[in-house]
């Protein structure tokens, strides 16, 4: 039977460490599959680590675990892919940030565009942000990351450009003059911004402004691609040219 692998907000753990597991985890452990003492979990925290452990003790509401072994988690890419996605509709956002983080991005900010047909504020707005990073973490337990991504606070578009990065920042447009194959390598640091624009794309002043904050525009085939087709494209893309797919 394949281990479970589940994600605990705390620090580092220690061999021979016992402790309970978060309310997600024991309801996950305990009442979804039903896991009972004596069986193993993996646990990770976002250090590298994966914590093999034991259940000592299991309910439909706690659970605690046992640390076992640690073993160091060599999933993560040596690119540093930092994913600007205009909030599309649906669950076309929930969808593109559960691929990017298999794919290996590394944050993720919501942004909000002149064409972005989604409307959100308030509580509404944080109660997104709580739910995609909990998608997050549901890709990372899957795919066998290690490092948690971060869904950022949601901005307008403007704001996100006018960030100061060392980043390499890359931009989809059907008029450019090359593909990503075509750009040259990254610097040490190894970093990469990329936006995806709305379902309708970016407006002729916002491709300007682009520009103004040194953007780079790639092209990536000849056919029009929906906007999650078109980030999880170039996310693989970049990753095949300066990551770890391939």
């Amino acid at each position: 039977m394949r281990v479970p692998r589940i994600y605990q907000d705390m620090g580092a753990l220690e061999q021979g460490q016992t402790f309970a597991l978060d309310e997600d985890g024991a309801a996950h452990i305990g009442r979804v599959l039903r896991m009972a003492e004596g069986e193993h979990v993996r646990v990770f925290c976002g250090d590298n680590y994966d914590y093999l452990t034991e259940i000592t003790q299991a309910s439909k509401k706690n659970v605690s675990v046992k640390v076992l072994s640690a073993s160091i988690n060599e999933s993560e890419s040596p690119l540093d892919l930092h994913l600007g996605q205009v909030i599309s509709r649906g669950d076309r956002m929930d969808f593109t940030i559960q691929k990017s983080v298999e794919l290996g991005v590394t944050t993720i900010t919501p942004l909000f565009s002149e064409r972005c047909g989604v409307k959100l504020t308030g509580e509404r707005l944080q109660k997104k942000i709580h739910q995609w990073q909990k998608i997050v973490i549901s890709a990372c337990e899957q795919s066998g990351r290690s490092k948690v991504p971060i869904v950022r606070p949601a901005m307008e578009l403007a704001q996100w450009c006018a960030e100061p990065t060392k980043a390499l920042k890359l931009n989809l447009h059907p008029r450019a003059q090359h593909g990503i194959n075509g750009l040259s390598a990254l610097g040490e640091e190894q970093k990469v911004r990329l936006l995806i624009g709305p379902e309708g794309g970016l407006s002729d002043q916002e491709i300007d402004m682009t520009e103004q904050f040194a953007f780079t525009d790639v092209l990536l085939g000849p056919r029009v691609l929906r906007t999650e087709t078109a980030a999880l494209t170039a996310i693989t893309a970049l990753q095949l040219k300066f990551g770890d797919i391939g």
